[in-house]
């Protein structure tokens, strides 16, 4: 595809980046609305937290599979159907009535978005001069940053004004345009969806990639509630898990046509490189997951409020990502950026777990400016150092792989933050019972001191004693959870305190602007 000019080029970049926000605005819109779903389902959270982790598996299991699924079917064929399924899915993901069939329909919603964020990127490229590339990775990282960015907010938004099922139908309307606009301005590529009799399918790498991965972040989020390998079920799925990896591995090392190239880990520094895209994935997507569910269920914030605290100090990142991506296209060493990326992410885990339940929206601004500048410096100089080891033929899967390692460590870091958080509720709130004993004299005082509330304010003084211990215990479950999700915030500074040593090992020689150039073209083509 040829270099757009003028009214055409604005067209695409608005088309793109609007679908790249509206792919990522999903994956944080729902974290407001888990409470509310919740609720309204008959489920717990734990197990509505489901509704993000299965979006993010279908992002795993299809991202590594957009460049062969581009060229087999054609890019903007392929695009095209992406963005459809993707509106498809957010109307019956809206219309569920059942926990399992919006679980259903969020993995589809994900297998379209996936396409619809790497295939995003590549058109845009494409419209662009090569020596303008600078510039459309800018505007394809602001959008980055504003679909996870806009999520909560308008996510809590459309909570108080209608219900949770609008987070959904918001998408379709934006989706019918992009649809009109892919098809009125963006050309086929020459030569694009013609080969498909000579690719061969690697149908048994794609289903044991799907087994693999799917049984895996099965086990983790059942694992706690089903007592662990106690469970025949979990002992079953873990088996599943093991066989599905180990043999996607093996068959992708051996077959000649495999789905995704995992030959390039024999290059050090990639391999050193997916351990980071883990950790900094696992990092991203638990710190957004954990915040919101930690200031309305503990802090009172609507989701609204919830929603909003975060827009103003990830707004940074707007101005961040494109002074930083320059930077990176003009071949300055990732490595500093990364290390310190890495310490203001251990700052903001460990300032997080200093978070008090009377704090208001403000007050934890300076902690979310921390976590935003960690984002910023983190994830396009990790981008650059994971293919700087590669040969050129390589970037596309080494890229590829390195995207579908971050939203693999975000899957597992959301199942860890809830089976952490679990466990660590119960074990604050069996040490805050210890003290609710009639032998503590404090304890007493203020059953006696709650009782006379409850006389004083219901009348009832035959029922007012049970109301107020009723009254305690949920105020001990609050704080049990209080501490549970402080906690998580520092596991999340213990996990970067573990990986900044290893941030040595990925130096590499210095890259030249030419090789910097020909990394973010194959980023775009990788997508």
């Amino acid at each position: 595809m040829a270099a757009k000019t003028g009214f055409a080029k604005y067209i695409i970049v608005i088309t793109t980046v609007s679908a790249a926000i509206m792919e990522l605005l999903d994956t944080t819109i729902v974290n407001v609305a888990l409470n509310q779903m919740a609720g309204s389902l008959g489920s717990t959270i734990e197990d509505v937290a489901w509704v993000i982790t299965s979006y993010a598996i279908a992002n795993v299991i299809i991202i590594p599979m957009t460049g062969f699924l581009g060229e087999y079917f054609g890019r903007k064929t392929y695009y095209l159907t992406s963005m459809v399924l993707f509106g498809i899915a957010s109307y019956f993901c809206g219309a569920s009535e059942g926990l399992w069939e919006l679980v259903f329909w969020r993995f589809i919603q994900g297998i379209g978005g996936g396409a619809l964020l790497s295939t995003s990127q590549a058109i845009l490229f494409d419209a662009f001069e090569p020596k303008d590339r600078g510039i459309a990775s800018g505007l394809f990282g602001m959008g980055i940053v504003l679909g996870p960015t806009l999520g909560p907010a308008l996510g809590g938004y459309i909570l108080e004004t209608y219900n949770w099922s609008q987070i959904f139908y918001v998408n379709i309307p934006i989706c019918v345009i992009a649809t009109v606009l892919t098809l009125i301005y963006i050309d086929r590529k020459e030569g694009e969806g013609e080969r498909k009799k000579e690719i061969q399918i690697d149908y048994i790498g794609i289903m044991l990639l799907i087994m693999g991965i799917g049984a895996l972040q099965f086990v983790l989020e059942k694992g706690e509630s089903e007592d662990w390998f106690e469970s025949r079920m979990i002992v079953t799925v873990s088996l599943m898990a093991v066989i599905g990896i180990i043999g996607f591995i093996w068959h992708e090392l051996t077959t000649e046509h495999p789905v995704v190239n995992l030959s390039i880990f024999k290059h050090r520094i990639f391999a050193f490189s997916t351990m980071f895209n883990l950790v900094s994935g696992l990092g991203l997507f638990t710190s957004a997951f954990v915040y919101p569910v930690l200031v309305q269920r503990v802090n009172g914030f609507t989701p609204f409020e919830a929603g909003v605290s975060l827009v103003a100090p990830t707004l940074a990142a707007v101005v961040l990502f494109p002074i930083i991506g320059k930077r990176m296209a003009s071949g300055a060493s990732p490595i500093p950026f990364m290390v310190a990326g890495i310490l203001f992410f251990i700052f903001f885990g460990f300032y997080s777990g200093t978070a008090t339940p009377d704090m208001g929206k403000w007050d934890f601004f300076p902690m979310q400016i921390c976590r935003t500048i960690g984002i910023s410096l983190l994830q396009l100089p990790l981008i650059n150092q994971a293919v700087a080891g590669l040969k050129p033929k390589e970037y596309p899967a080494g890229i590829a792989l390195s995207n579908m390692i971050r939203q693999l460590g975000g899957a597992f870091g959301i199942a860890l933050a809830n089976n952490f958080a679990t466990n660590r509720a119960a074990q604050h709130r069996s040490d805050l019972m210890a003290n609710m004993s009639t032998d503590n004299p404090l304890f007493n005082e203020r059953v006696a001191n709650a009782t006379r509330s409850m006389i004083a304010s219901t009348g009832d003084s035959f029922n007012a004693a049970a109301m107020a211990y009723k009254q305690l215990e949920a105020a001990v479950s609050r704080q049990a959870y209080y501490l549970a999700y402080l906690d998580t915030f520092r596991l999340i500074s213990i996990f970067f305190i573990c990986l900044l040593p290893f941030v040595f090992l990925l130096r590499t020689k210095k890259v030249t602007p030419e090789e910097a150039a020909a990394m973010a073209k194959a980023a775009a083509e990788s997508h």
